[in-house]
């Protein structure tokens, strides 16, 4: 009887292979998807139509067919695939496979090294890629869910393309659902609602829908499942968010496009999808503020105490229900008047404090504590402005020979309607004064 360590097998036994695993496509005219990259016109299609398959680096979120794509592109190039994980693999592991993939060159075969999560490689293990490159041993497809730019080295991707890959649509789903079904002989035992739950469950990742799928096929049921029944049976793939991320910065990104936008539908909604998946609510309180702070401004003041209110709020109560209260902010501010003139004004007065930063201010608007101060003429000329006509002086509070530039240029929106008018009346008393 074979015991633990018995390595032999039954003839003809063969152990049970996932249905992902089953259903891989063998060529990529069979990958679900991606034909912005996988077309005649697409950037791997003119790769392969022209024979010049180049190094690339496949950015995408999880299960949309990045192992996948890349073992076929070891196949139509007639290359050697070899994988890794950066998780699991150091020097030591790259040196044998540099090693190994220089005695294929040499015996006339190429190597395709396909990297998963390349991104997890410190900067010197990704410098220890680009000799390889340069002298053809290796072709390297790299797969990440992080954006490259921020986690690349420079010097790797400038030897390699990045392919934008995208997550699954619904109608990719149902069709990998037809290949699923057509595999195992059977139709899912769902009605037609419980089936597009279960495909929107899976929230664009191929590989998790074909989990569902084959989880589904295992359950032996009398009579097809209604979605009440099927969402009893199974729990909601957890959102694909990672709060250190690229899924934190683009969605805080829509959020404050959308309070930008003046759209409070779209900010509850992005600001909802945050909280699904996990995000902090201390930070979208914090950016909220910025927000009041940045795009609404002067234009309504009470933007930015709401924000403030409502952050409070939250820190007394805490979740779910203050999160209630930064829900009332997310509205407020998309409905609230816009303006950055203040943000604008603000920018272009550290540019001038930055060219000018050595010019003293003009002697008039200094104090003169001392006889010596009074001497070299320190606040000889000031005018009090509370003694002067409509108590405004018009003085000139620039330096000398500086030209009087004008930074803020209230807007025709909310409050800083009234704003402008006492903008344009104190510079019609400075040049009715001044002349």
């Amino acid at each position: 009887m074979p015991d633990l360590f018995d390595t032999s097998a039954p003839k003809g036994a063969e152990a049970p292979r996932p249905l992902a695993d089953r259903i891989r496509p063998q060529h990529l005219s069979e990958v679900i998807g991606q034909t912005h990259v996988l077309g005649p016109e697409g950037p791997l299609g003119a790769m392969l139509a022209a024979g010049s398959l180049g190094s690339v680096i496949l950015w995408g979120p999880p299960g949309v067919g990045k192992t996948t794509i890349a073992r076929l592109l070891a196949h139509e190039s007639d290359r050697a695939f070899v994988q890794i994980s950066a998780i699991f693999s150091g020097v030591p592991e790259l040196r044998k496979v540099f090693d190994a993939a220089k005695l294929r060159m040499g015996q006339g075969r190429g190597t395709l090294l396909f990297v998963d999560e390349i991104h997890r490689f410190n900067k010197a293990q990704q410098d220890s890629f680009l000799p390889h490159m340069e002298d053809g041993t290796i072709l390297l497809v790299g797969a990440t869910t992080e954006n490259p730019s921020f986690e690349l080295n420079a010097a790797l991707l400038s030897r390699a393309q990045v392919i934008v890959l995208e997550r699954l649509s619904l109608a990719d789903l149902e069709r990998l659902a037809q290949r699923a079904e057509q595999a195992m002989g059977r139709a899912l035992p769902l009605k037609a609602p419980a089936r597009e739950a279960l495909l929107e469950m899976a929230d664009g990742d191929g590989r998790a829908a074909l989990n569902l799928i084959e989880q589904v096929m295992a359950w032996k049921l009398p009579a097809p499942l209604d979605t009440e029944a099927l969402a009893s049976r199974l729990m909601r793939r957890a959102a694909n968010y990672d709060k250190s991320g690229d899924g934190h910065y683009n969605l805080i990104s829509a959020l404050h496009k959308s309070v930008r936008g003046s759209d409070p539908d779209a900010a509850l909604y992005w600001y909802c999808r945050m909280l699904e998946g996990g995000e902090d609510p201390r930070f979208i309180a914090r950016r909220l503020t910025r927000m009041a702070v940045e795009d609404i401004a002067l234009a309504d003041p009470q933007a930015q105490t709401l924000c403030l209110h409502a952050w409070e709020t939250y820190e007394r109560l805490g979740s779910p229900e203050g999160e209630l209260a930064l829900a009332q902010a997310v509205i407020y501010l998309a409905l609230a008047p816009k303006s950055n003139a203040g943000y604008v004004a603000y920018k272009a007065a550290r540019e001038a404090a930055r060219k000018t930063g050595s010019a003293p201010p003009p002697k008039h608007i200094l104090n003169a504590p001392t006889r010596l101060m009074e001497e070299q003429g320190f606040g000889a000329g000031y005018h009090y402005d509370h003694d002067a006509e409509d108590g405004f002086s018009g003085q000139h509070y620039f330096p000398e020979g500086m030209k009087r530039p004008v930074f803020y240029s209230p807007v025709e929106r909310g409050f800083e309607r009234e704003l402008k008018k006492r903008v344009d009346w104190f510079a019609k008393l400075r040049e009715k004064r001044g002349s």
